[in-house]
């Protein structure tokens, strides 16, 4: 049993979480961690100068419990993957050449030095000032944003954080979030494959004759391009 993880990160309303959903659903044995399920109690979050509460930071995140459940899905994948599908379709067992794919996604997977370093495979979504602002006006959030939040405080620190993190981290791949979502999942989806394909030939359960079919779901929409 192999394992690999894969790393979608970006801007805020970046399209991280459609990306990352319509992976996981084309790649056998994978699953999801999402980085916005680790926010901290309201209460919790520190309060800036202007009375804006600081939720582009670290410190506003259970990083801790996130590390313990990526920890706990390389122990155990599999039993990662059946607690994720519990009440959907069966999944069926698993054997020795299989690869189990975990997928991190979050707006600071990458600042997170720990985090950042069990990645196999790292993803940058970006998108305009522009486009970012209006896609997140369009968004509720709870506790929504107050006037004046996304310019004094969510594009500020977007660009701190982003220039931290290209300067700490190397092999990331910056995709154009204005691409369509076919592109984009096009692009990731073919080269999170072919690690997969590298992984098995790695465990040695493969042969020269393996193609991206082995990865893919019945149905996959991108069989037809190759």
């Amino acid at each position: 049993m192999k394992t690999l993880i894969v790393g979608v990160g970006g801007v805020t309303n970046g399209g991280k979480s459609t990306l990352s959903k319509t992976l996981q659903e084309m790649i056998p044995n994978s699953c999801i961690i999402a980085q916005d399920e680790f926010f901290k109690d309201d209460s919790m979050v520190p309060v800036d100068t202007n009375g804006f509460k600081q939720y582009d930071t670290l410190d506003a995140l259970h990083m801790d419990t996130m590390m313990s459940k990526v920890e706990a899905w390389q122990r155990d994948p599999e039993t990662l993957l059946r607690k994720a599908h519990l009440g959907q379709e069966k999944t069926t067992a698993s054997s020795a050449g299989d690869v189990f794919v975990l997928i991190i996604e979050g707006f600071l997977i990458f600042n997170h030095s720990t985090l950042n370093e069990l990645m196999d495979k790292r993803y940058f979504l970006e998108i305009p000032y522009d486009t970012c602002k209006e896609r997140r006006s369009l968004r509720v959030y709870q506790p929504p944003d107050p006037p004046g939040y996304f310019d004094a405080h969510v594009w500020p620190m977007y660009l701190k954080n982003r220039q931290e993190m290209e300067r700490t981290c190397t092999g990331i791949v910056i995709l154009d979030g204005l691409w369509s979502k076919e592109e984009l999942l096009a692009t990731v989806y073919q080269d999170v494959c072919q690690e997969i394909k590298r992984c098995k030939v790695v465990a040695g359960h493969t042969t020269d004759s393996w193609d991206k079919k082995e990865c893919c779901v019945p149905g996959d929409p991108f069989l037809s391009r190759t």
